[in-house]
């Protein structure tokens, strides 16, 4: 039977949801391979033309949620910017090059390929096997923006709930949720629109919150479908106006005092780092990262996670 073409919006930015499925049994995503599926999306995401909504990586399949933007909507010296940070200028960038990116950097088949054969490769070097990874071609749907796009990112966020992994969205990291509260958006990941793009009466703050709200009201309703949130729970943030404390920030962020290589003030830091220096795997100089919550915290990462 031959394949149904995938619905392209080129005209306009468009969202769209996108899934895909590991074909391996089992859960062959554990914490270290999550960890790099999530460097690699923020690494190819950079490149491309889209912004980042949502996400969560599970145990044997990852959701995207994304806005895809139209070619003829960049121009070439923004492009060849892109390819310089990509490749970090090891490759020319000139009038042909341009050409042949331009329509792969605006296509959505060419963004999600690269993530899994990207992945793949990973994957195999470090269980020394060889063939596929991933199952069937990954899944993309046509989202509406406005309430259908928070509806949809409340469902991808509440994935670890409904699979009894967290009883919090914030608890589990490689959510946007978890992302967001755990590392403060680390390198801009997000683009923290929560459903309300264009909207300009909400701050950020104010953004947040209403989206906590959704997702925890929406979370909490019994389904036949897994876990919901605990009852208390909500509750507990219903007292506090899903509002986001210095004491939530820390709380979030003390696994910086466990998965960090070192941390402590910018200066011991940066000391500390160019006394290992020559034991990190990096092709540029590591800089010591502020940890958002915590003023005057700052984190290196581990050496096992330290390659740019």
């Amino acid at each position: 039977m031959a394949r149904i073409p995938r619905l392209i919006n080129e005209s306009e930015p468009t969202v769209y949801h996108i899934m895909s499925r590991t074909a391996l049994d089992g859960f062959p995503l554990g914490d270290v391979e999550k960890d790099y599926l999530l460097d690699l999306i923020k690494k190819i995401s950079k490149l491309y033309f889209i912004d980042i909504l949502g996400f969560t990586i599970m145990s044997n399949h990852f959701h995207i949620l994304l806005r895809m933007y139209p070619e003829s909507g960049f121009s070439d010296q923004e492009i060849r910017t892109r390819l310089e940070e990509f490749y970090q200028r090891d490759r020319v960038v000139n009038d042909e090059v341009i050409l042949k990116y331009r329509s792969k950097l605006g296509n959505l088949s060419e963004f999600v390929k690269e993530i899994k054969q990207g992945f793949t490769r990973y994957y195999n070097k470090e269980h020394k096997r060889r063939g596929f990874f991933w199952g069937q071609r990954f899944k993309s749907l046509i989202v509406e923006n406005g309430e259908t796009v928070i509806n949809c990112l409340a469902y991808i966020d509440l994935n670890p709930i409904r699979a009894n992994m967290v009883d919090r969205p914030e608890d589990y990291r490689w959510c946007s949720l978890g992302y967001l509260l755990q590392t403060g958006n680390k390198d801009n990941l997000l683009s923290l629109e929560f459903g309300v793009h264009g909207e300009v009466t909400l701050n950020l703050k104010e953004k947040i919150e209403r989206y906590r709200r959704f997702v925890y009201e929406i979370g909490s309703v019994e389904t036949d479908k897994g876990k919901s949130i605990d009852k208390e729970i909500l509750e507990k943030q219903q007292k506090k106006q899903f509002k986001v404390t210095k004491a939530d920030c820390f709380k979030y962020r003390t696994r910086y005092f466990t998965d960090s290589g070192v941390i402590g003030s910018k200066k011991y830091v940066f000391e500390n780092y160019k006394r290992f220096k020559d034991l990190f795997n990096s092709k540029k100089e590591k800089i010591p990262k502020p940890i958002k919550g915590l003023d005057g915290v700052f984190s290196l990462k581990r050496l096992s996670n330290a390659v740019s």
